[in-house]
């Protein structure tokens, strides 16, 4: 035999062993794909009831548009381009139906209710200018409308408390940079450098002291990226309350902590050496210091969550299903993402939850600062909805949906992908018993919930608004707070008014409130209000009576009318306050469902305060009233410009009416008190800026509805917890080896600006 021959075969089988296992290698780095989801969310062939809450489609609302144009009598101009003294459609909205018509068609097979518009409309080119809201309909093919402004608010809307339109805050930058600037041109040449394009305003909000001002402070900034905290110091306060734009003038000026009575004083005083000039280094295009740019290099990539068998949710047009879940959800205008029948295990526990204002009060030294009150459904929660980012904003594999919407202007804005859906593995256990006495078992459940988000982005701040719905019948609205914090320019005692954020940058103190309208319907329309608590109680112990036990008993009360079940915002609150049906579970207790509010409110405004009525709902942290249809939201948008008369005061809903056995709504205010801090350069994290509430099953179900989830797991000592049929949690190597179809980056939030 050739010697050789063996090394040959050696080396011969050393290459088939290297060659096959490079086969298995590259066979096992390669998973199949996970299953096909939905691209897109359907948009027709539904017959779904849930249609009847849905969103105005962007057909509607041009179809509204041309039959006000042609049926009005008056001529009107596009919103974006009107002057105060123009006729123009500012917004066109859904018109909800009456509830009472809503449940005949969805519980008791009545007729589908009208399908109608509320279009809200500015008549400045008139004898008496006013604000008039009309509904229009029926749609898709609209031929009646009907004037409801007196009906909803008891008279006419003055026109001075309409909500400032883009059009007439371009009007005031041009008045800013063309009238009012052009007096002091040496001023602002050797102390801004100014240009016309390095410089940024802000408006503030209200508009003076007394009903009927529209005059207006507006901050400066340097024009870079995260303007807000680059103040300059110049304030200057502009008088727009006429409908002639000609006529309009500055008030007064403030500058470095003095206040001048124009601007020709401002220049006379500086060019004649009395001004204490405060140079602010010009901040580079990006912002320097409030860049969001990364200051670190990309890494290794953060965790991504997916579906490895599909999604386990169901959207369809404006209705959702998960797991026990259904629901309606809609993007109003003002008010932002809003929920309707609201199901679990097919009954309905809540008829409309919605977000109805968000509120912040200031504080500082400086005259814009310190007279700051945002009232942002002014402005609007849904109309500044902006685009999310896939992989940040919301999981890069949730469900996007687009809205449209109609202000500011004769054609629908479509805003893609501006609410987002999708489960999420909270990766912490819903519950879960290990046992190690006696009997050996774990039983687990993983807390995987459904969220809906929106995320709107109101000047400074930015909005991140959760609805959350738990398998066990839970569910929570949540609102996280992030974007730049607003500042002054730092002179003086500014301390007293917050932190120092940067050279001349003062984070200035505010406090946030956000408002929810929550009609619950546990059981049925009509519910009590039951509060459970705690007290200690002594006694002597029965088996050995000279000794006491101090021992916790469950006390309980019924809230009879509107004035007990108003909790200040300070206030102690029972610990269980719940919706009571008029049926009883297996056990015999009424069935409930519990507010839980999470909050971290600061003081609200005096009530002495002259405009405080304008935001009495935040003297609640909760208020439970008598649902009627003439109290759909506790403000309005005309609240803002005129919270002196306010066209709508939350405090005159309550007025101790009995809300035993009645259709109810629970008015919730969360919040936090906001004291920015260096690490809000270059802006605020969600982190601890979170608040909302919490609804609770109380006795609704005879036990935990989320023992009936697929999701459980439970295995004993004596059983084989490899095995897949015992543990679901031993098959994950197979079903979740798996890789997800990423579609390609796509965002559509600077088109169309």
């Amino acid at each position: 035999m050739n010697p050789k021959l063996p090394y040959v075969l050696l080396v011969g089988a050393a290459v088939i062993i290297f060659i096959l296992s490079c086969m298995l290698l590259s066979r096992g780095s390669r998973s199949p794909s996970c299953e096909s989801r939905p691209s897109v969310v359907e948009k027709t062939g539904s017959t779904s009831q849930s249609l009847v809450f849905a969103d105005l489609t962007a057909e509607e609302m041009s179809r509204v548009v041309r039959y006000l144009q042609g049926n009005l009598g008056v001529p009107l101009v596009d919103a974006s381009r009107a002057k105060p003294s123009d006729n123009c459609i500012a917004s066109v909205d859904l018109q909800v139906p009456a509830k009472a018509e809503v449940l005949r068609f969805l519980d008791g097979g009545g007729a589908r209710p009208a399908r109608e518009a509320l279009a809200v409309l500015y008549f400045g080119n008139q004898a008496e200018p006013n604000v008039t809201e009309y509904v229009v309909g029926p749609l898709p093919t609209p031929v009646y409308h009907r004037d409801v402004t007196v009906h909803k608010y008891g008279g006419r809307v003055p026109y001075h408390r309409r909500p400032t339109l883009g059009s007439e805050h371009k009007q005031l930058r041009v008045f800013l940079e063309t009238v009012a600037f052009a007096a002091a041109p040496t001023f602002l040449r050797e102390v801004f450098e100014y240009d016309r394009t390095n410089v940024a305003f802000q408006a503030t909000v209200p508009h003076g002291f007394q009903s009927g001002d529209r005059v207006t402070w507006f901050v400066l900034f340097q024009n870079v990226s995260g303007f807000f905290v680059h103040p300059v110091g110049l304030e200057v306060l502009v008088d727009h309350s006429s409908l002639d734009i000609s006529q309009w003038e500055v008030s007064r000026v403030f500058y470095n902590g003095q206040y001048y009575r124009d601007m020709v004083q401002l220049e006379s005083a500086y060019v004649q050496g009395r001004i204490s000039v405060e140079k602010v280094r010009k901040a580079a295009w990006d912002g320097d210091f409030s860049s969001m740019k990364p200051r670190a290099p990309a890494a290794a990539l953060f965790p991504v969550q997916y579906e490895p068998q599909g999604p386990r949710y169901s959207v369809r047009n404006n209705h959702v299903l998960f797991q026990g879940w259904s629901f309606a959800f809609g993007m109003s205008v003002s008010r932002g993402l809003r929920l309707f029948d609201i199901r679990h295990k097919g009954e309905r526990v809540a008829y409309e939850i919605s977000v109805q204002e968000a509120l912040s009060v200031y504080g500082s030294n400086c005259p814009g600062g310190m007279s700051t009150r945002y009232m942002d459904g002014s402005f609007g929660l849904g109309r500044y909805s902006s685009p999310l980012v896939p992989g940040v904003d919301c999981p890069y594999l949730a469900t996007y949906v687009d809205t449209h919407s109609l202000s500011d202007g004769l054609r629908p804005r479509k805003r893609k992908a501006s609410v987002c859906i999708f489960e999420q593995n909270l990766g912490s256990p819903l519950r879960r018993h290990y046992s190690n006495l006696q009997s050996l078992y774990y039983g687990g459940l993983v807390n995987s919930a459904l969220v809906i988000r929106s995320i709107a982005t109101v000047g400074n701040y930015d909005y991140v608004w959760d609805f959350i719905f738990y398998q066990n019948g839970a569910m929570e609205g949540k609102v996280q707070a992030t974007g730049y914090p607003s500042s002054s320019f730092l002179h003086g005692d500014g301390l007293r008014y917050g932190n120092r954020l940067w050279e001349h940058t003062l984070g200035t103190i505010h406090t946030s409130f956000v408002n929810y309208k929550v009609d619950l319907d546990v059981g049925g329309v009509k519910n009590s209000l039951v509060a459970h608590d705690m007290a200690f109680e002594m006694t002597r112990a029965p088996w050995s009576p000279e000794q006491q036990i101090e021992r916790p008993r469950l006390t309980k009360k019924v809230l009879d009318t509107e004035d007990q079940a108003a909790f200040r915002l300070q206030s102690k609150m029972p610990r269980y306050i719940y919706f009571a049906a008029n049926s009883k579970n297996k056990w015999g207790h009424q069935r409930g469902y519990r507010i839980q509010i999470t909050s971290f409110a600061g003081d609200h405004m005096p009530e002495a305060s002259s405009m405080e009525r304008a935001i009495s709902w935040a003297r609640y942290q909760l208020a439970v009233t008598r649902r009627k249809e003439e109290e759909p939201t506790s403000t309005s948008i005309y609240n803002q410009n005129d919270p002196w008369t306010p066209t709508v005061a939350f405090a005159d809903f309550i007025n101790n009416e009995t809300i035993t056995n009645e259709d109810l709504v629970a008015w919730i205010t969360a919040g936090f008190l906001h004291i920015p801090h260096s690490e809000d350069i270059p802006n605020t994290v969600t982190v601890g800026n979170s608040v909302g509430f919490l609804l609770r099953p109380y006795n609704y179900y005879d036990l935990d509805p989320s023992i009936y989830s697929h999701d459980g797991v439970f295995f004993t000592s004596e059983q084989d917890f490899t095995a897949c049929e015992i543990n679901p949690l031993a098959c994950l190597p197979k079903t979740a080896s798996c890789l997800p179809n990423f579609p390609p980056f796509t965002y559509d939030g600077f088109r169309n600006m």
